[in-house]
């Protein structure tokens, strides 16, 4: 009984020894994964441990265990200590203290602060905003990761780079921005101050209006472009096209650039014209000069047409071959065809027609076509036939048996009239033989004795006529006007009749 008693007054009750220690790391960081640690020289005898934090306990286990801090604040920073109950002999306990330790939490990294470049961004222009804090060296391969926000819109989250750009800003972008730095194990945030960044606006000056076509017209069926652009201004620009004449609006648009384009297809005659353009971006319109457009009509229907001088085409005569397109734009090359064979060609620098003349032989007979070109490509007429022939005898022998005898009749200019017998001989009346396809000259006889008599209407048309007899129409022949001659001395002529052949 007596020892019983003198082990409970020599048991240590609360005070501090070596029995029991703390530990802790040295350096610690916001953030940070830490574990406090009370152990004892022979932690099975311990029953009861408490952790104490300035003063104040903060956790009791019912053996030896850590006391852990998962994500350290600097409200954590503090003076720690621990107590043990354990057991001292047999059925006896004590109660033993570890020494006071500091616990120090460190900032990981400050606030950011949020920069932009440039301060007073012009608009259309880029801006790069920068998060900007920095980590201690012993720290340096913590990961951030960044976000940027805009009057309550998130622009970027967990960004790797501390920079932000945003590739073209505007008026309506002014507002407040600020960014989050966050470690990549989202155990640290901290957000910067508010920064205004007022976005400038330049009014627009010095608007033109160009158009954007080969040749710079317009043509008729493609497509015509007509660009409107400003020399400065910035911001949503809107952009309006006018006709001079009635001012009249043809497009409108509105887009953040300094040039804006209206197309017009396809284009027709009627878009022809003077047109100026206006562009605004809220701070006063600016119009532009007048531009005036012209539109080429290119060929599109080529008509050949064949000009003879009487009804029908026959040899020797010169006809006139010609190809229009009535709308194409001038100049104009026309080509002219015989049977695909190139004929000749012809321009027509004012527009109209293009004329080719042909003086026609027994071979010219055929299609005929023509095509035009007034830089836009070819077209090809529609193929126009013509049959050549012989022409018609211009001599007639009238009122005899047969056609190879009678007065002589000849034609001239459309009319028909006597000739003279003055110098009348059988070279003469060889020659209309041949020309009528007779047979030989026989006699030339006087128009007397082919009744009825010449009717004083018809003109004498050939006083004399000097033929050698070669000649294959009489009026291949050299001849003398009528001065002196009546139809008493019209001149009649008999040829070998040729009689049709019978099979």
């Amino acid at each position: 009984m007596l020892l019983w008693s003198l082990l409970l007054v020599l048991a240590p009750v609360g005070v501090q020894s070596d029995w029991l220690s703390i530990s802790m790391p040295q350096r610690v960081y916001e953030g940070d994964h830490l574990d406090i640690r009370c152990t004892g020289k022979k932690n099975g005898d311990i029953k009861r441990l408490k952790y104490f934090k300035d003063g104040s306990h903060i956790a009791t286990y019912s053996s030896a265990s850590s006391y852990t801090i998962s994500n350290a604040r600097f409200s954590d920073s503090g003076s720690y200590f621990c107590k043990a109950d354990r057991k001292f002999f047999l059925f006896i306990d004590t109660t033993e203290e570890t020494r006071s330790m500091w616990l120090n939490v460190q900032e990981l990294f400050p606030a950011p602060g949020l920069t932009a470049s440039p301060l007073q961004p012009i608009e259309g222009s880029s801006v790069t905003l920068s998060c900007n804090t920095w980590l201690p060296s012993d720290r340096s391969t913590t990961q951030l990761r960044y976000s940027f926000f805009k009057d309550g819109h998130t622009l970027q989250s967990e960004w790797t780079s501390p920079k932000f750009t945003i590739s073209a800003i505007w008026k309506e972008d002014s507002g407040n921005y600020w960014c989050e730095a966050m470690t990549a194990s989202h155990s640290v945030l901290k957000r910067s101050q508010r920064s205004y960044i007022d976005v400038e606006r330049i009014p627009v000056s010095q608007v033109s209006m160009e158009i954007q076509s080969p040749g710079d017209w317009g043509i008729e069926g493609q497509s015509l472009v007509l660009v409107c652009s400003v020399a400065k201004g910035t911001g949503l620009i809107m952009y309006s096209w006018h006709r001079e004449d009635t001012k009249e609006s043809v497009g409108r648009k509105s887009q953040h650039s300094q040039r804006a384009e209206l197309e017009i297809a396809p284009v027709r005659e009627s878009h022809a014209g003077g047109y100026y353009c206006t562009a605004d971006n809220s701070y006063g319109l600016v119009q532009s000069a007048v531009v005036t457009v012209t539109v080429k009509v290119p060929v599109l229907d080529p008509v050949l047409s064949i000009n003879v001088p009487g009804v029908l085409p026959f040899i020797g005569d010169v006809v006139e071959l010609q190809c229009e397109d009535k709308r194409a734009s001038p100049p104009v090359l026309y080509w002219f065809y015989h049977e695909n064979i190139t004929l000749g060609n012809t321009s027509a620098p004012s527009g109209g027609k293009g004329a080719f003349k042909l003086t026609l032989t027994a071979g010219h007979s055929g299609n005929y076509a023509c095509e035009a070109d007034n830089g836009w490509g070819r077209k090809r007429s529609e193929v126009v036939p013509l049959n050549v022939t012989e022409p018609p005898p211009k001599v007639r022998l009238v009122n005899g048996p047969h056609h190879c005898e009678g007065r002589v009749e000849v034609e001239q200019e459309g009319r028909w009239g006597t000739v003279c017998d003055d110098g009348w001989d059988m070279k003469d009346v060889a020659v209309v033989c041949r020309e009528l396809g007779c047979g030989a000259a026989k006699h030339t006889p006087i128009a007397m004795l082919y009744p009825p008599v010449v009717d004083e209407a018809l003109p004498v048309l050939i006083q004399v006529a000097l033929c050698n007899g070669t000649e294959k129409t009489l009026a291949e022949c050299d001849q003398v006007e009528p001065f002196d001659c009546g139809h008493d001395e019209d001149a009649g002529a008999v040829c070998e009749a040729v009689l049709p052949s019978t099979s």
